[in-house]
């Protein structure tokens, strides 16, 4: 089965090939060249989403990173959670309360 590169060297999946690869608008494909010179297309897998438990952990913290009067050096250690490490940067230049 054959097709034509358009003038941009973009080229159709034919429907055969995209139905064996199980692809769609929107999938990405990978073009593999193996050591005997021939190229494979495969399908590359869609990252995996992010469980409703996992989302839900998030929706918890969202709007608590704009915290009163602090400075983003205290933000990025309670993040970090290095408030006792000397060797944190931004330890030093933060005056502890």
């Amino acid at each position: 089965m054959a097709t034509t590169l358009t003038s941009k060297s973009q080229l159709t999946l034919p429907k055969p090939i995209r139905e064996y690869l199980k692809v769609g608008p929107g999938d990405r494909v990978e073009f593999c060249i193996g050591a005997d010179g021939a190229v494979r297309v495969e399908p590359v897998a869609a990252p995996a989403k992010p469980s409703r438990r996992t989302l839900a952990k998030y929706r918890k913290l969202r709007g608590s990173g704009g915290h009163a009067g602090g400075s983003t050096d205290e933000l990025m250690r309670l993040l970090r959670g290095c408030e006792d490490d000397a060797n944190d940067p931004g330890f030093a230049a933060v005056p502890r309360p």
